[in-house]
C-alpha cells in the first residue's frame, strides 16, 4: 500500500492550493482518508477527515470555512482544497488512510494512531 502526497508549494497569504494524495495497493472505497499536518515544534494535528463515500466529514476548527476534504473513489485519490490561506497553515501535510474497523465517527477520525497508511508527508508554506 502506498500513499503519495502532491500539490505542496510555497504561496502567498489569501491563495488557494489543492492537495492531493494518490493511493496504489488497496481499493480507496473501503477506507477512510485524512489529511493530518505538522508544524514545527508541534504535534500533528488532524485538519480534516472525510468517510468512505464522502457522506461524512471532520473539519478542525482551525481551518473549517476553507479546507474543503473531498475523495474520488474511481481514481484512488483524496483532495484537500485550502483556500485563504495564512502563515499558521505553514505545516508538513500528511495523508492518511484506515478502514476505522467500518465505522467512521469524529473520535476516531481525527486522531493520528486511527490510522495504519500514512503518506510521505508534503511542505506548505504561505508567506505574509
Amino acid at each position: 500500500v502506498q500513499l503519495h502526497a502532491y500539490g505542496a508549494g510555497l504561496v502567498q497569504a489569501g491563495d488557494s492550493l489543492r492537495l492531493s494524495c494518490v493511493t496504489s495497493g488497496l481499493s480507496l472505497s473501503n477506507y477512510a482518508v485524512a489529511w493530518f499536518r505538522q508544524a514545527p515544534g508541534k504535534e500533528r494535528e488532524c485538519v480534516a477527515s472525510i468517510s468512505w463515500s464522502g457522506s461524512s466529514t471532520y473539519y478542525s476548527v482551525s481551518v473549517k470555512g476553507r479546507f474543503t476534504i473531498s475523495r474520488d473513489n474511481s481514481k484512488n485519490t483524496a483532495y484537500l482544497q485550502m483556500s485563504s490561506l495564512k502563515p499558521e497553515d505553514t505545516a508538513v501535510y500528511y495523508c492518511a488512510a484506515d478502514d476505522l474497523n467500518g465505522r467512521w465517527i469524529v473520535t476516531t477520525a481525527k486522531k493520528v494512531d486511527s490510522y495504519h497508511y500514512w503518506g510521505q508527508g508534503t511542505l506548505v508554506t504561505v508567506s505574509s
